[in-house]
């Protein structure tokens, strides 16, 4: 069994991971400084360091001992990056590259960087392929983009073994509910929740590729164990299909009121993931109408 380290441990996609980790039978050890995770997230088993990874002296001494790194932390969230440019950077890249000057310093053999499909930003064409150009069009996007070059270089100059997934529109259970950057099944859940119109920003027919934490985190810790990557590559983590905001409303039913669209975001994803299931075994397990289904269930929303 191996000791591995996850930055964002009490958050969303970081908590189940660690969990995940825990079950394999693994030693985890969690840093996070809780500004969007929370500790009663952290299950037990795991070591919980509440550090700031912005801060380098902070956490470096906590990658001593670790044999992998999951870079799950990050301030999340596209109208965030746009309306806090500085300390949206300040984590996202700086923070990024201070996790990976850590690992380096401690001889961390790998480190699997969660990387975003906003790194694409509007193509021409669909589905979206790793060897597509990247188009970031909001600071979130290239903060993402920028992490990805990093764990690149950390490969090519220290010999640090790095991969990069790029997460297609993560929900599941723990999805962030409160706030003002929140996802939109998290926003149609509270307002149907409220019984007020599902509030849709433009149209409505703009599509998402939404993918279920759980295969998230599958195709990390297959990353972390894959011999057939270390040395930079990116790779999408997708579902493969692609869904409208208006049918994610339709699902939760009732009124809709239609808002002015958002600036800085894609009018379209669909990930191509044949390349993560080349190199590292993975495909999606859980289709978005069942995991969607799923979670109007929990909420007692059907």
């Amino acid at each position: 069994m191996s000791t591995y380290l996850v930055t964002g441990g009490a958050g969303f996609i970081g908590s189940h991971l660690v969990e995940a980790l825990l079950r394999d039978g693994h030693t985890v050890r969690v840093i996070d400084n809780l500004s969007t995770g929370k500790r009663e997230r952290v299950p037990s088993g795991a070591e919980f360091i509440q550090a700031d990874f912005t801060k380098l002296d902070e956490i470096a001494p906590h990658f001593v001992g670790v044999d992998g790194v999951f870079h799950v932390g990050a301030l999340p969230r596209i109208p965030f990056s746009i309306e806090h440019p500085i300390p949206a950077a300040e984590a996202n890249v700086m923070g990024t590259l201070n996790v990976f000057v850590a690992a380096r310093d401690a001889k961390v053999k790998r480190v699997i960087y969660s990387a975003s499909s906003s790194a694409y930003g509007a193509q021409e064409t669909l589905p979206l392929r790793p060897d597509m150009p990247a188009n970031p069009l909001n600071p979130y996007a290239l903060h993402k983009y920028i992490g990805e070059k990093i764990a690149e270089q950390f490969n090519r100059f220290y010999g640090m073994e790095t991969a990069s997934l790029r997460y297609f529109n993560v929900y599941g259970p723990r999805m962030a509910d409160e706030g003002a950057y929140v996802t939109v099944i998290s926003h149609f859940k509270r307002q149907k929740k409220e019984g007020k119109p599902l509030v849709v920003h433009g149209d409505g027919e703009q599509t998402r590729d939404f993918t279920h934490v759980f295969d998230v985190v599958r195709a990390n810790m297959l990353a972390m164990q894959s011999p057939n990557v270390g040395a930079g590559e990116v790779m999408n983590v997708g579902a493969g299909e692609n869904w409208s905001i208006n049918y994610i409303a339709d699902q939760f039913g009732g009124p809709k009121e239609y808002m002015q669209g958002r600036p800085g975001e894609a009018r379209h994803t669909q990930a191509d993931h044949s390349r993560t299931f080349e190199l590292i075994g993975w495909k999606p397990s859980i289709r978005f109408p069942d995991g969607l289904a799923m979670i109007l269930k929990e909420e007692g929303l059907v």
